[in-house]
């Protein structure tokens, strides 16, 4: 159980907690109002209130969830089932008013009122999840003047403002939850926009710098094949300067290769930063560079690599890059430890550490962190 809770993202957790809110609300509110009026009924009557009660919580626990999912944008719009269950409200309340006419002796109010109270409150709490606010507004008013016209209406007035209340609350709490979705949505889309960023930078300076050569070499291995048929001598020269292109857009090639392959600290730090930032993840780096050379770049890996694991492998909102001497820290929340193993990227910074006589360490740590760890001598 625990692992499945670390499992899922933010997003999934908070809409895990409100489905269980309105859930607790139908699990726990019955009891309490059906062992208050348990003195005022008979056994039978009791054992019906308790079996229509668990009925309307069978209906609305579906009707919850239906509703979330179509607020979600999941699921079309339960219609049916809310109709049914606010004709099932209505029988129950006048059933109960015609069971119960008349108050508790010695009492302001009778059994009646009681269950009526209940079930506007169950269903109440049902309609948040899937009528509009103004609508939800009015059937928490036609609710009140239920109560004002079979108990009082001072008994009414409470009972409106206690719906309405109820409502706000309910309905903010599910604007949240679409709120939260979209948010983590847009997360997703801004980690995405930033890899095809990098991607296009890369595709963009193999253009610029290899695209251009090529179009030469292809002229003059052209040029040089026009020379050749008619025994023109100039065709070798062509064809040596055709061999000069090639090599240096190889060493062009190699040195945009190298460009990625290089890792700077303090360059990796700063792309860090930005890229992280960009999926909506709070980055904070701590400690100064103070190394250089080849062990610099080590810990450039490591960053570029933790950062690649960040924005795939968890749905995290902050991350913390500890650097002290030739120690790289890099932690962040929102992973799964369940779903951990090592892949391609963290061997070859293991092996890549390791050939400087170094060590990394990659392991998650409760409740939802992941370290990363490199050390050099």
């Amino acid at each position: 159980m625990l692992g499945w809770w670390r499992s899922r993202g933010n997003a999934a957790r908070f809409d895990f907690y409100v489905r269980v809110t309105f859930y607790v609300s139908y699990a726990a509110l019955p009891p309490l109002l059906i062992m208050g009026m348990a003195d005022e009924i008979g056994t039978a009557a009791l054992v019906a209130v308790s079996a229509a009660t668990l009925v309307h919580a069978a209906l609305s626990m579906r009707l919850v969830h239906l509703g979330i999912e179509h607020h979600l944008g999941k699921a079309p719009h339960p219609r049916t089932l809310l109709v049914i269950i606010l004709a099932y409200t209505v029988a129950v309340l006048v059933a109960a008013e015609l069971a119960f006419p008349h108050p508790t002796p010695g009492k302001p109010d009778g059994p009646a009122d009681g269950i009526a109270v209940m079930f506007l409150v169950l269903t109440i709490t049902t309609l948040s999840a899937v009528l509009r606010p103004h609508t939800l507004a009015r059937v928490a008013l036609a609710g009140g003047l239920f109560i004002a016209l079979t108990a009082s209406p001072s008994r009414g007035v409470f009972t409106t403002i206690m719906l309405l209340v109820l409502a706000l609350g309910f309905r903010t709490t599910l604007w949240m939850v679409g709120l939260v979705w979209e948010l983590d949505r847009s997360r997703e889309v801004r980690a995405s926009l930033a890899v095809a960023e990098e991607r296009l930078r890369f595709a963009r300076d193999l253009h610029d710098v290899v695209g251009r050569n090529l179009s030469v070499v292809a002229l003059k291995a052209d040029l040089a094949a026009q020379l050749a048929r008619r025994g023109r001598s100039e065709a070798i020269d062509e064809m040596l300067e055709v061999r000069r292109i090639a090599h240096d857009s190889l060493d062009e090639l190699r040195a945009v290769v190298s460009g990625y392959r290089t890792a700077d600290l303090s360059v990796e730090l700063a792309g860090a930063r930005s890229l992280l930032a960009s999926a909506g993840i709070d980055c904070r780096v701590i400690g100064e560079v103070n190394v250089s050379g080849e062990p610099a770049g080590a810990l450039g890996w490591a960053v570029r690599e933790g950062v690649t694991n960040v924005l795939r492998h968890s749905t995290a909102n902050s991350c913390t890059i500890t650097l002290r001497g030739n120690v790289l820290t890099m932690s962040n929340d929102g992973a799964s430890s369940s779903a951990f193993r090592f892949g391609s990227g963290l061997t070859g910074l293991r092996e890549r550490i390791s050939a400087l006589g170094g060590s990394m360490t990659a392991a998650p740590e409760a409740p939802d962190r992941f370290v990363l760890t490199v050390e050099l001598p």
